[in-house]
Order: C-alpha cells, then sequence, then structure tokens
C-alpha cells in the first residue's frame, strides 16, 4: 500500500514538474491580459515548485504580481489551503 502511495505522489510530482512551464513572474501576463481566478488555482498548486525555481532563475515568483486583484487571489488562496491542508489527510490518528 505504501508502495502505492509513493509511487502516485512520484507521477503527480512528474506531471507537476513537466506542466510547470506556466509559472508565475515569467512574463507571459500582461496589464492588458492580467492572470484570473483559474491562473491564481494553478499558481497556488505549483508554489513549492516556483518556490525551488525561484532560488535558480530571478524572474520566477511563487505569486504572479500581475492579476486580476482579489478574483485571483482567491483562486490562489483556495489551491494553497486544499493543496497543503489535503497532506493531513494522509497522517496517522495515532
Amino acid at each position: 500500500m505504501r508502495k502505492k502511495i509513493f509511487v502516485l505522489f512520484i507521477m503527480g510530482f512528474m506531471i507537476s514538474l513537466i506542466l510547470s512551464g506556466c509559472m508565475p513572474g515569467d512574463g507571459t501576463y500582461t496589464s492588458s491580459d492580467p492572470a484570473g481566478f483559474f491562473w491564481g488555482i494553478w499558481h497556488g498548486w505549483i508554489a513549492p515548485i516556483s518556490l525551488i525555481a525561484g532560488i535558480f532563475k530571478e524572474n520566477i515568483r511563487v505569486y504572479e504580481t500581475v492579476n486580476t486583484g482579489w478574483f485571483y487571489d482567491l483562486g490562489f488562496y483556495i489551491a494553497i489551503v486544499s493543496g497543503f491542508g489535503g497532506i493531513s489527510f494522509f497522517r496517522n490518528k495515532d
């Protein structure tokens, strides 16, 4: 059972790594085309990967500064809470 969970975790991590081409701060968004709600969700999900990539690439950030405002923030927050809060489901409650 642990091996299956480990394999699923690795597969999820690899898929996230492959799809992380849309990291915040890469210059894709402009003031005429800002990042919206669904991009906020995506950026929240890949925040740990963006944090690590930001160490090596100066322009990569965890959070997109060119966004639609609170709507982007809501999506980002929902993804952060659901993504990192979900880790508690795998803990033993001994």
